[in-house]
């Protein structure tokens, strides 16, 4: 059934939001997101401080359209005034290995007694700080924050021993203040 499908979003103070040409831009205290949007049929407005998005005749494909950009727009919004930040742990048992950042690279040393270094990247606009075994990740963006902790999870995956055994590796512990 078609009906009517619309949602709002108020603008705080201070944050200035506009839209060029299907992008856009959310600037802030904490600093400034920018995203592409795909609006298809949806109409987009923003107007006296509102952010609005609606469909005069949505199914449920528009609902869930409207629904996504709602979640991303107040993600961003909440970004920029607000830094994501994850925690996670470096733990080891049998071998001590050491992470180093090189520019936008993180290399880790000696994980599992291994000779060859294990490398990942790290997204652009993403604060990175090591703590002796604590890494902090911060970012006005929440995909790319949650993307760089999952790239160093990743680069410290076990392959081939006994998970049960072999504990060790970067974990995510805190998620934007929120315990795992």
């Amino acid at each position: 059934m078609k009906k009517e499908m619309f949602q709002k979003i108020k603008i705080p103070e201070d944050v200035e939001v506009k839209l060029e040409d299907k992008i856009l831009i959310v600037k802030g205290k904490e600093g400034e997101n920018r995203r592409k949007l795909n609006f298809g049929k949806l109409k987009f407005e923003i107007k006296d401080g509102i952010i609005k998005i609606w469909h005069l005749k949505a199914t449920k494909k528009e609902k869930k359209q409207i629904n996504t950009l709602h979640s991303h727009i107040k993600n961003m919004i909440k970004g920029v005034q607000e830094k994501f930040e994850y925690k996670l742990k470096i733990c080891f048992v049998h071998f001590p290995f050491t992470v180093k950042q090189n520019g936008k690279e993180i290399i880790i040393k000696n994980f599992l007694g291994e000779k060859i270094e294990r490398k990942t990247e790290i997204p652009d606009d993403v604060e990175f700080n090591i703590d002796k075994e604590t890494i902090t990740i911060k970012s006005t963006d929440k995909e790319k924050a949650g993307q760089a902790a999952a790239n160093l999870e990743r680069a410290t995956k076990i392959r081939g021993r006994d998970i049960r055994i072999f504990q060790d590796g970067i974990y995510l512990i805190n998620k934007n203040g929120r315990e795992i």
